[in-house]
């Protein structure tokens, strides 16, 4: 009995608010050409200039592990877009007043929200064939995000946002 308690504990806490990435690519890409990313030179990520120095450090720190490194003629540009967004608390405390009385049954309930809304960042990582000009590999980042944190909890914040994000490239056909 006890073993399905920590199971259900487990994917009780495997299933709350995680960071979320969806991937896609371009069937017809060849991954294997590519060995050189840039950052996108017009890149406008929509943070912070201080937050975005610290994504950006992040990428450049993920993509040597990756060996993919900027060179003069690169084969892909890396574009990175957010998108701030804030999701109520999904608790709640239910209140419930009930009453029978012969074969007569009334009810009233209620949920009073638990906690405030909660702030996420959406990344979008775009990586663009410089040759064609064509998008061949994106992945989409859902993450909760305390723009009040300190400056070493954003760049550890950042750090697992980038590396989950990367996960996904090269794509296993």
């Amino acid at each position: 009995m006890k073993s399905y308690f920590f199971i259900g504990l487990f994917f009780l806490l495997v299933s709350c608010g995680g960071t979320q990435v969806v991937y896609d690519y371009d069937q017809q890409a060849n991954f294997s050409e590519y060995s050189s990313v840039a950052i996108y030179p017009e890149i406008r990520t929509g943070l912070s200039p201080l937050d975005e120095k610290r994504l950006l450090s992040s990428v450049e720190n993920a993509l040597r592990e990756k060996n993919l490194y900027s060179s003069q003629n690169t084969d892909l540009y890396l574009n990175i877009y957010t998108e701030e967004y804030q999701e109520q608390s999904g608790s709640s405390l239910g209140v419930g007043v009930g009453g029978t009385g012969r074969n007569v049954g009334v009810g009233v309930s209620g949920g009073i929200p638990i906690g405030g809304p909660q702030t996420f960042l959406r990344l979008t990582f775009d990586l663009i064939d410089v040759e064609t000009d064509a998008l061949v590999w994106q992945a989409v980042v859902d993450s909760k995000f305390n723009f009040n944190a300190s400056p070493e909890e954003r760049q550890n914040r950042f750090d697992a946002i980038v590396e989950k994000a990367l996960e996904g490239y090269p794509p296993k056909r």
